[in-house]
């Protein structure tokens, strides 16, 4: 018994609070959003009991594994990769639901899950142990071919199922981690010399007109105003919306509220933000996420080894992406490509695993000889 209690004080002592502080926080205003949402008639009461038992198991979760050394978490990759990559090849099943362009989420009936949320868990995991193994040798050529065909496969397969969001996401944690990593600059000035033709394969030959339209609607105001009450439809109303609330907002007064963007409360989450706290309490947002993104860099910093490093960064690169990505949309920056702000937007598997992913950073900052730091190193 004393050995256990020693064991959890120790874990509380070492575990990132400020981390664990804000995640909490966020999840905390996601339920207050979703259940003013849901006051407001955008969602059901099942959409919030979703959200609550997603942020209440996602915290139980990354608590659960951040107590497990990262370093065993990386020797077990054989048993949760194969269940990460096998369900997200039941999408190509009848268990597959077919939304709009894609396929990214399973329907086992009394419930639903994107195996992708779960599969990025497995990603990070495996690619940091497969980058940390090699060490030096990975910029010896059939090394660094074999990182990149283990980095990009998951690319390709979630391309196949038409989810370009989270293809993305994947692609963007893998080049943030080579360059964790070390890789060498000849890589680098191969790969932006090989993005112009990138691009022309990818517009001409891959990309269906409903992608390019998206693309395009950003930058031809004629093409937004054709396209206004289509497929323009969402980005034009949610601007108006995010811009509805000018500087505090107008409240969760439901009859001042616009009703007419689709997907408000999902990935257009940011745009009831702007309707009812106004630019000060997208600010906010804004401020606790880079706060969080900037912990995240801390504690890869602060990690005792490249494996560690790589892990903070995996988790790094993904709430990034989804951030940058998920407001721009709102602001008509970014085409619509389907990313959920962290925590924030509805959905209760990326709700959960982004818990589990913060998981992964509380393992590294725990298991550690001495507490380091950005700036600083405690003594223990």
């Amino acid at each position: 018994m004393k050995s256990v209690l020693k064991f959890l004080g120790n874990y509380v002592k070492r575990i990132d609070k400020i981390l664990l502080l804000i995640c909490v926080g966020l999840s905390a205003f996601d339920i207050f959003l979703v259940n003013t949402l849901y006051e407001n008639g955008y969602v059901s009461e099942s959409t919030v009991k979703t959200q609550f038992y997603a942020a209440v198991l996602g915290i139980g979760a990354s608590l659960i594994v951040g107590m497990i050394d990262y370093k065993l978490m990386s020797k077990l990759w054989f048993i949760y990769a194969p269940i990460a990559l096998g369900l997200q090849m039941l999408l190509f099943t009848s268990l597959g639901m077919q939304r709009d362009d894609d396929i990214a989420w399973l329907n086992f009936g009394a419930f639903t899950i994107q195996p992708s949320e779960i599969l990025k868990i497995a990603y990070i995991l495996t690619l940091s142990t497969h980058i940390f193994k090699l060490g030096d040798k990975l910029n010896k050529l059939p090394h660094f071919i074999l990182v990149c065909v283990h980095g990009l496969a998951p690319v390709a397969l979630i391309i196949k199922q038409g989810d370009a969001g989270s293809a993305l996401v994947f692609l963007f944690m893998f080049i943030c981690m080579l360059f964790m990593a070390g890789i060498s600059w000849k890589y680098i000035v191969a790969a932006v010399a090989a993005i112009p033709p990138i691009i022309y394969v990818a517009w001409n030959y891959i990309m269906g007109e409903h992608h390019k339209i998206r693309f395009l609607i950003l930058f031809d105001e004629e093409l937004q105003e054709a396209e206004r009450l289509d497929k323009y439809l969402q980005q034009y109303n949610g601007k108006i919306a995010l811009g509805s609330g000018q500087l505090t907002g107008m409240g969760f007064d439901s009859d001042a509220l616009l009703k007419n963007v689709p997907e408000i409360y999902n990935d257009f989450i940011f745009s009831y933000i702007g309707m009812t706290l106004g630019f000060i309490g997208c600010m906010a947002l804004v401020i606790v996420f880079a706060s969080l993104c900037l912990k995240l860099l801390s504690d890869a910093s602060g990690a005792q080894d490249m494996l560690g490093k790589l892990i903070c960064t995996g988790v790094f690169s993904m709430v990034l992406f989804h951030c940058v990505v998920n407001i721009g949309m709102v602001l008509s920056v970014v085409p619509v490509i389907g990313i959920p702000l962290p925590f924030i937007s509805t959905g209760g598997t990326a709700m959960m695993f982004t818990h589990v992913a913060m998981g992964l950073v509380y393992s590294v900052t725990t298991h550690r000889d001495k507490q380091k730091h950005m700036f600083y190193t405690e003594d223990d």
